[in-house]
């Protein structure tokens, strides 16, 4: 069985990824090196998060709460340009996912199984 924190890795984070290189490839004109470089990931990674071949989560995406994650990513990505750690921002995304109830339908989808309290903070 996986745990959630196994589905954050394998489906929230290439998302959060892929959202905020979009955000400052083209919003911020950063260029793919300079997101790299901040990422940590190769050039090819971000070209692969930015013609989704990597990232792409339709239960995210279908969650009914993904314009408000891309709001949180867009604040996000000011902040790094301003000077903001990648990794702060990464993880209050990843905060944002699991209060808002996305990651209990990634759980429930993924393993057919009722989220356990510690990916729904409505249950604790």
């Amino acid at each position: 069985m996986k745990i959630p924190c196994e589905l954050i890795v394998w489906y929230v984070l290439p998302s959060i990824r892929r959202e905020l290189a979009r955000e400052l490839v083209q919003k911020h004109h950063l260029s793919q090196a300079e997101v790299a470089r901040k990422f940590g990931v190769t050039d090819a990674a971000i070209s692969q998060y930015l013609k989704a071949k990597r990232g792409t989560n339709k239960e995210l995406e279908n969650s009914g709460k993904y314009e408000d994650f891309k709001r949180e990513v867009e604040i996000s990505a000011v902040r790094i340009i301003s000077g903001s750690d990648i990794v702060v921002e990464t993880c209050r995304i990843c905060e944002m996912v699991k209060k808002s109830g996305m990651l209990v339908g990634i759980y429930e989808t993924q393993t057919g199984l009722k989220a356990p309290a510690c990916v729904c903070p409505q249950c604790e």
